[in-house]
């Protein structure tokens, strides 16, 4: 999929109007027509339907205006609200308004109460006050409007973007239309597809309008939604002539008294990703518990804190550190962090785990609250490091969401701190040391459940133990996840399914890709 921003957007439509001769107003046509097919593609006869256009001054507006009057020549019963100043309309939008009006199309400025008794009666209702260009928080006129829009049972159509919407970083500013279809143009905007943008824009559809494919192409932006292809592409290739040492050992470091299902989640899930062999150390508390749910992983007994205790402490203790370093020195890929708790000596072996290790590193969990503080440790890692973060583990290593959007705030991270990251949450970022960006679609709310980020953490761990570069297991192990989660809730259904569930389904995610 094709994903340009506003700014980039902007300036391929120009380049097309004064560089190709391409006229704006053919561009604006060409638009509405798109937004038009798709309200007859809802309603199919449009005889006796009833279409409310609510139409912002700038160029979306024309595009709603030029809409309004393809649908009115259809036969379909048309008006429009204008939500913005007539005044202050942009030459092609004068044109468009012109000609609805011609068309005997009853155009209105914007009142609350008539608009919200227009709404009523609608079949459809078309969106164009702002599209892409929007950049503060609706007010006024336009935030009434959005009230009233998500407040009917009509069917709403966008155009270009939900009213609402900041088309580059999917911030919804102030409020937002709920759209359920959203006519978009020559690219996909990130907005369409990062929370919580990507909840208002239904299903989306790309529009040609006749910008030159090499203009467009210059648009584009280093993201991308990740693919099943892509994943087939990235997932590690098994040689007919190999053994259990060519498809990665994994050291798992997890778990602590309370948190024993944690480690068992990750390396379970590891070896049924195709880990080769999977260690999961964990506190010699636990460890009777770990042994005696892993079949196919091999528990390693660590000094922890519990002093013999069946109920005081059970977290890990600096003294794990040298079996641990040993053990890593036979390790291709080290996956740190689930359920190992928060205790100060934990998160200062976390630490020196993190700045001694010398093999790919996936730090999850406990295993990030541990860099809290400490972020330097990311810049001097001697080694690769994938972080998996949700939104909350984000901001406390100085994530700024609120500010810059989840994409925005996503790769200025991962550039700074010169790691991969996986920014988890509906709609998961994954993004390169360099700024290269995927967006996940797969997945569903029956994975909001603990155990699932476990999950991931063993799933990315092996692939990068097969081989995978770091980034391709990351935005693989993502789609793979949501995937496994997406089959689990196709059997189970999203209220009982499980984290299990989702590693079970992992095999059938796998052996189709």
């Amino acid at each position: 999929m094709r994903i340009s921003g506003a700014k980039e957007m902007k300036g391929a439509d120009e380049r097309a109007i004064f560089e190709r001769g391409i006229p704006s107003l053919t561009l604006m046509e060409t638009a509405a027509g798109s937004i038009a097919k798709a309200v007859i593609d809802i309603l199919g006869s449009l005889n006796k339907r009833r279409i409310v256009v609510f139409s912002g001054s700038g160029n979306n507006g024309g595009d709603g205006l030029a809409a309004a009057r393809i649908l009115k020549l259809e036969g379909a019963d048309v008006g429009v609200w204008m939500t913005g100043s007539r005044d202050r309309v942009t030459r092609d939008t004068a044109v468009m308004l012109a000609r609805a009006l011609e068309c005997s199309i009853p155009v209105r400025d914007f009142s609350p109460a008539e608009a919200k008794s227009d709404c009523k009666g609608a079949d459809v209702i078309i969106d164009a006050m702002f599209g892409i260009g929007l950049n503060s928080h609706m007010r006024g006129a336009a935030r009434d409007a959005v009230n009233i829009i998500n407040s009917c049972s009509a069917a709403v159509v966008a155009a270009d973007i939900a009213s609402g919407v900041e088309a580059d970083t999917g911030r919804v500013l102030g409020c937002a239309v709920n759209a359920d279809v959203t006519v978009t143009f020559s690219c996909a905007k990130p907005g369409h597809l990062i929370e919580p943008g990507c909840c208002c824009t239904g299903k989306l559809i790309i529009a040609d309008i006749g910008l030159p494919d090499d203009l467009v192409e210059s648009s584009l932006l280093d993201v991308d939604v990740f693919t099943r292809r892509e994943a087939g592409e990235r997932l590690p290739v098994r040689r007919p002539v190999s053994h259990k040492g060519d498809y990665g050992k994994i050291l798992v470091i997890a778990g602590s008294r309370g948190y024993s299902g944690a480690p068992s989640l990750a390396a379970s899930a590891a070896s049924r990703a195709g880990a080769g062999i999977v260690w999961v150390g964990v506190p010699a508390c636990i460890y009777p518990i770990v042994a005696q749910k892993s079949s196919e992983v091999m528990p390693v007994p660590l000094p922890d804190d519990s002093a013999g205790s069946s109920w005081r402490g059970g977290a890990l203790t600096m003294e794990a550190l040298e079996p641990l370093r040993a053990k890593l020195e036979s390790a291709t890929v080290c996956l740190i962090g689930p359920g190992l708790g928060r205790s100060e000596e934990t998160q200062r072996l976390i630490r020196e785990i993190i700045s001694g290790c010398s093999v790919p590193l996936v730090i999850d969990a406990d295993g990030i609250n541990a860099l809290e503080g400490h972020i330097d440790l990311l810049k001097s890692a001697r080694c690769p490091v994938i972080l998996t973060p949700h939104e909350g583990e984000f901001a406390r290593l100085g994530g700024d969401i609120e500010k810059h959007g989840r994409l925005y705030a996503a790769q200025s991270f991962a550039a700074e701190n010169k790691c991969t990251l996986v920014l988890k949450g509906h709609r998961s970022i994954t993004v390169s040391p360099g700024g290269r960006a995927f967006v996940n679609t797969t997945g569903n709310a029956g994975m909001a459940k603990g155990g699932s980020g476990d999950v991931l953490a063993g799933v990315i761990a092996a692939l990068v133990g097969q081989g995978a570069e770091p980034f391709d297991a990351a935005a693989a192990g993502v789609w793979i996840h949501g995937a496994a989660g997406d089959a689990a809730a196709a059997k189970f259904g999203m209220y009982s399914m499980s984290p299990d569930d989702t590693i079970s389904a992992l095999s059938e995610i796998l052996r189709t890709l």
